[in-house]
């Protein structure tokens, strides 16, 4: 167990916690509520981001910037949209700073307020859609297929890095269509990307599914979702996609002539996933000696530690590390040379465990008159001694096992920790326990209130595929109008 990581069996949040500051992926920020990504987390997320925006764009999308602040009047546009996010707003009063009266402290000049209250941006859709009642006229301008990486601001009170901090990094994608079909269309494409880069990029498996109505994005007419069991058996909403009608369209009056002469009212989506990914990552990969990363996420796939004690011992082993160098460099494998003079081998052997670089090489003076390598896994902690020569052509192949092990091993976790209750008794033990639940429900809001107010758990998704025959309401025992998942979540 690496030093000063406290194991997830005494202590999972700090676990959790340990493992992104030992791991050197977050720092608390200076402001309660913030974090400062540090540049190994940001590899993480600009991995992430290049595998979505690679898909955004086979798929048509596009990348745009919109402005971090938005006038209050645009948020007071779409009532139903704002009450999700009113209680979360950071609003700018004063556009200047001045000294106090004794000139030891600075203080909001009282000249500068503001006449409009300034929101820092929660999320785009308002200033983006009074963009788009500028953009869009005829049906010859659709569909607008937008998307955009940026930082939000939610004032969140209850904090945790990558989880729920009150600034974080996202991306968020907002279309506009000539049809209701092509916009449902629009919104399910984009949770198939969500789970093809989520499933074989970070190796999280997901469950597909809709939110109910009181889980549903605010101003959506409907929410699709991912979620992710992570390693304490909670869910994690991993990524969702919104068919948001006309309701956007309405509230700013975006309208577009279509082909027969007629005004319509624009159809629209919105979608995102945030920086809480990485946090997913950690929580269903990580183990007691810190990160386990997937390689396709992973900044360095290989770390190569030399074990010398001279100059000349250092560079014969380089050189004879040079057929695995250029192979690394022919297959696009993002490798290490770890040559720090200050460290012992054993220092580097736990700093790269922390980090949770997939493969490890270690080279001794002695391997080199054997013609040998050691490689060590960081899913299993397998090592294996062997031949350069041997090993050199399966480095690929032992990357896609790593990727496809972390990926079963937290996908038979999912299902060993998924249920089908019948008993609501049966359901209030193993949700208690951390557990997913799948069982019957009426439909009835205020079952799920009752449910959620009985237990934390609430419901996650509605499953794609529905089988509600002969199938009854856990608590109510009335007939299932849906087949649901239960689970308490972050």
């Amino acid at each position: 167990m690496s030093k000063g990581v406290t194991p997830k069996s005494e202590n999972y949040s700090k676990w959790y916690t340990d493992v992104i500051t030992k791991a050197e992926l977050a720092d608390y920020g200076p402001v309660k509520g913030t974090m400062v990504i540090r540049p190994y987390g940001y590899q993480i997320w600009d991995h992430l981001k290049n595998s979505l925006d690679d898909e955004f764009k086979k798929t048509g999308h596009t990348n745009a910037y919109f402005p971090l602040f938005i006038p209050k009047s645009f948020l007071a546009k779409e009532a139903k949209h704002v009450e999700g996010f009113a209680k979360e707003c950071a609003i700018v009063t004063h556009s200047r700073l001045t000294n106090n009266e004794d000139g030891t402290d600075l203080i909001p000049d009282p000249k500068s307020k503001l006449e409009e209250e300034i929101i820092v941006r929660p999320t785009s859709e308002t200033v983006i859609w009074s963009m788009y009642k500028k953009w869009i006229n005829s049906h010859r301008d659709l569909p607008i297929l937008i998307n955009q990486w940026a930082n939000v601001v939610r004032w969140e009170m209850r904090t945790r890095l990558f989880l729920r901090t009150s600034e974080f990094l996202w991306q968020e994608g907002h279309t506009a269509h000539s049809s209701a079909s092509e916009a449902k269309e629009e919104t399910l494409k984009i949770l198939d990307i969500y789970k093809d880069v989520v499933e074989n990029v970070l190796g999280i498996p997901v469950l597909c599914g809709m939110k109910t109505d009181a889980e549903k994005f605010a101003g959506a007419e409907t929410t699709y979702c991912i979620e992710a069991m992570m390693g304490d058996k909670r869910a994690l909403q991993a990524g969702t996609s919104h068919y948001l009608g006309q309701n956007f369209a309405k509230a700013f009056d975006v309208k577009f002539q279509d082909a027969d002469n007629t005004e319509k009212y624009v159809y629209a989506t919105s979608w995102g996933v945030s920086t809480r990914l990485i946090g997913a990552l950690i929580m269903v990969h990580g183990d007691d000696k810190g990160l386990r990363l997937p390689p396709n996420i992973a900044p360095i796939q290989i770390v190569f530690v030399p074990i010398s004690k001279t100059e000349d011992e250092l560079n014969n082993i380089k050189t004879y590390l040079s057929p695995m160098f250029e192979y690394c460099m022919q297959n696009q494998i993002r490798y290490k040379w770890d040559d720090r003079e200050k460290v012992s081998p054993g220092y580097k052997f736990n700093e790269w465990e922390m980090k949770g670089v997939p493969i490890r090489i270690e080279v001794g003076q002695r391997d080199l008159s054997q013609g040998n390598i050691t490689l060590v896994r960081r899913d299993t902690s397998e090592k294996f001694v062997d031949q350069i020569k041997i090993i050199t052509p399966k480095i690929s192949k032992i990357l896609q096992q790593i990727q496809d092990f972390l990926f079963q091993e937290a996908f038979k976790f999912q299902k060993t920790n998924t249920h089908k209750v019948t008993d609501y008794e049966e359901f209030k033990t193993l949700i208690n326990t951390g557990a997913f639940i799948e069982c019957g429900w009426d439909g009835d809001s205020e079952t799920e209130m009752k449910i959620k107010a009985d237990t934390n758990a609430t419901i996650r998704c509605i499953p794609m595929e529905q089988n509600i025959k002969n199938l009854a309401c856990v608590y109510s025992s009335k007939k299932a109008k849906y087949q649901v998942v239960f689970a308490k979540a972050y």
